[in-house]
């Protein structure tokens, strides 16, 4: 009886696979099938935790007599007030998004793209490079990333015949997976080193552990010493996993064979347009846009000098945002070409527009009843001085996986992660970094933030899980070692 080719073809295929890849499959088919959207969980968060302030005695109704108290409320009343408490952060993260992804897709940044796809020779060797590109990128900023490298990794699959369309594209995406939230654009360092981005009563919890100050400013967060030691460790492991993953030509997926079109080559000048009227000459001259690129680089000059202490400090989410738009704005020379890239970029924003607010709730739940105080409580009681970040680490990945927030999530968790911090005598920014490194190890086990990446790419999330997982069982072992003996460096506070 003859074999049909497709099963033959397909059982090869199985055959090909590691174990690690078939068991990520199988995760990824579960999760498709049977977990909701990243706006499921939150609104099934939300009962959670009244359920939870319930459950710990917390009263349904209630205000406190003082306007400007920020505890004493009963769940529903601190739901309301929670949710716009987040409004200015979800605009800045939203900012974020759109204008990372205005950068990438700029006329300059196509064509250093073009030249780094001419970098690998190797089929092998392009796995790690696009792996090591993928984070350098995250860590400048994670939307930019994640367009960035995506385009990146479909370039190569172009020139370089016999690439793992799969690895390559699992690599694209390993920036949101590793160190993304160490970099420049890390949420939740970014939020607790501003005072205007971080709610008031985690500024309280923060000023009770730092002798007043309610900011932790980035020379304590991502720039500590440790912090970098744990985010070259964390590149280092990955660039050297992503050389052991990749296959040969021989056993590779191609584009090709999975039947993906990679479309034209790559767009490198900006598309043609033409005035139809003299009042358009403002959106056509590039005159405004190097006075207005001038204009944002003297501030920023004078924003960093003048900073007290180091410079550093002066680096939090409004100014990373106004260094994305002024770099958009100049790469992309004419006004009419950025409010392009803006237009097409924004819908990558809704998710966080739509669910910041609903998070914002959650958070008021949390922070404005008794509800903070009882977590902490709980976490101080099954940990201790030394084991604390490597729980913390295992919790914000867990909790990651079924709330791929991309660091929104750090507003519900800072008040009893930071106040366990303060009972136990850990020092806080270094929780901030172990809650950035347990949050980005989440999501190489769920699809929600490889989205794009995999839009751009054409692939379906099962294609890379089994690349992920495989990274995971290698890197998230690691930041628990590198949390728990870094963590014995620092003093608290």
């Amino acid at each position: 009886m003859p074999t049909n080719p497709l099963k033959t073809s397909e059982a090869e295929a199985s055959r090909e696979e590691t174990w690690l890849a078939r068991l990520a499959l199988r995760f990824t088919r579960f999760s498709e099938k049977w977990l909701p959207d990243a706006l499921g969980f939150v609104l099934i968060g939300t009962f959670v935790v009244l359920a939870l302030g319930l459950a710990s005695g917390e009263s349904l109704l209630g205000k406190p007599s003082d306007p400007e108290a920020t505890s004493g409320f009963g769940l529903v009343d601190a739901w309301g007030k929670g949710f716009w408490s987040l409004i200015e952060f979800t605009l800045q993260m939203a900012i974020i998004v759109i204008a990372g992804y205005a950068v990438a897709v700029s006329p300059p940044v196509a064509r250093l793209i073009a030249r780094l796809a001419a970098v690998p020779k190797t089929p092998r060797g392009a796995i790690p490079f696009t792996a090591a590109v993928a984070m350098a990128t995250s860590y400048v900023n994670w939307a930019f990333s994640l367009v960035f490298t995506a385009i990146l990794a479909k370039e190569i699959a172009r020139r370089l015949p016999g690439v793992d369309y799969r690895a390559i594209g699992a690599m694209a995406f390993l920036g949101l997976g590793t160190v993304w939230a160490q970099g420049l654009s890390g949420s939740a360092a970014l939020q607790v080193a501003s005072a205007v981005s971080s709610p008031a009563a985690v500024q309280k919890i923060i000023a009770e552990g730092r002798g007043g100050s309610g900011v932790i400013p980035l020379t304590d967060t991502i720039f500590l010493w440790q912090g970098i030691v744990a985010t070259l460790v964390v590149f280092v492991v990955a660039v050297t996993m992503a050389w052991f993953l990749a296959p040969s030509p021989e056993r590779a997926m191609t584009a090709e064979r999975l039947g993906i079109d990679l479309g034209p080559a790559l767009r490198t000048k900006s598309p043609d347009s033409r005035r139809s009227r003299p009042g358009e000459w403002v959106e056509f001259s590039p005159t405004f846009t190097i006075a207005l690129f001038v204009l944002g680089l003297w501030y920023l000059v004078r924003h960093f000098t003048q900073a007290k202490g180091n410079a550093l400090n002066a680096l939090d989410l409004n100014t990373v945002n106004l260094i994305l738009i002024l770099l958009a704005l100049i790469l992309h020379w004419r006004p009419v070409h950025l409010a392009r890239a803006f237009r097409e970029g924004a819908p990558a924003a809704s998710g966080v527009l739509l669910q910041f607010p609903l998070y914002g709730g959650i958070f008021g739940m949390i922070a404005f009843t008794g509800l903070h105080q009882t977590i902490a409580d709980w976490l101080v009681s099954v940990s201790n001085e030394y084991l604390y970040p490597a729980l913390i680490g295992v919790y914000s990945c867990v909790l990651g996986v079924f709330v791929p927030s991309g660091g929104g999530k750090w507003v519900v968790e800072a008040p009893y992660v930071l106040g366990a911090a303060n009972e136990l005598h850990v020092n806080q920014g270094w929780m901030v970094v172990v809650y950035d490194l347990g949050e980005a190890s989440a999501n190489l086990l769920q699809p929600f933030w490889m989205l794009p990446t995999l839009a751009i790419l054409g692939l379906k999330a099962r294609d890379i899980m089994g690349y992920t997982f495989a990274m995971f069982l290698a890197l998230f072992p690691t930041v628990l070692v590198l949390v728990t003996l870094l963590a014995q460096t620092l003093t608290f506070p």
